[in-house]
């Protein structure tokens, strides 16, 4: 039998964590590991409980969302972090995936959208609102078609390879255990593929990856 997915619930409104939890708890394979309300809280609770998911706020008191995925990022955390937040700034969105969320929504959104978005973030998925998905795209400069098509005729079939994962949302470890490769190895990949496309950060390339997909 499958394990359900543990989410931990971190938002300083009490109501809105007891409104998250009844929704998660009536959910087939979900359960919810713990609440927390500030972020010191939510890195007590991830350490301690181990969860697949985090449904993180950005506007925490002390340590703010970013923070959190910060000290998670440093800690080599396999938590998948959906930021779910009303902070409707794009720059928030795109600092929150550049700091390693998985995921980004806005509070308005519907509720059993919500709940597929959790699984898909935990399937390995990048899931972003449509808004903090343009603005990304846009931070990642001036591209036209055929300069993103010329950078991607240039990339090899093993670089093709990494970026598809990449649009996954995997980490190098999941990129190198998929492919059958070592981590530098899929390191020095993803830098060469990020220098062929002539973009800063993976998620730019992902995002650049999944316009040209869809023709954009």
């Amino acid at each position: 039998m499958t394990r359900p997915i543990a989410v931990l619930i971190v938002d300083d409104h009490p109501v809105v964590r007891r409104g998250l939890r009844v929704l998660l708890e009536v959910q087939d394979g979900i359960e919810v590991a713990g609440e927390a309300g500030d972020g010191a809280a939510a890195l007590a609770l991830a350490a301690e409980h181990a969860p697949d998911v985090i449904l993180l706020d950005l506007k925490l008191p002390g340590m703010d969302g970013i923070a959190v995925l910060a000290e998670l990022k440093a800690r080599d955390s396999a938590v998948r972090v959906l930021v779910l937040t009303s902070a409707t700034d794009p720059a928030s969105a795109s600092l929150a995936v550049r700091s390693g969320a998985a995921g980004v929504l806005y509070k308005d959104v519907d509720p059993d959208a919500l709940v597929r978005a959790i699984r898909s973030v935990h399937d390995g998925h990048l899931l972003l609102a449509p808004e903090a998905a343009g603005a990304l795209v846009r931070s990642a400069g001036p591209w036209g078609p055929g300069a993103l098509g010329s950078g991607l005729d240039a990339l090899t079939s093993r670089e093709r390879e990494v970026l598809a994962e990449l649009t996954k949302g995997r980490s190098n470890r999941e990129i190198a255990r998929a492919l059958g490769v070592s981590e530098k190895t899929v390191k020095a990949h993803v830098s060469s593929v990020l220098a062929k496309l002539g973009v800063q950060d993976r998620t730019q390339a992902a995002l650049l990856a999944v316009r040209h997909e869809r023709g954009a």
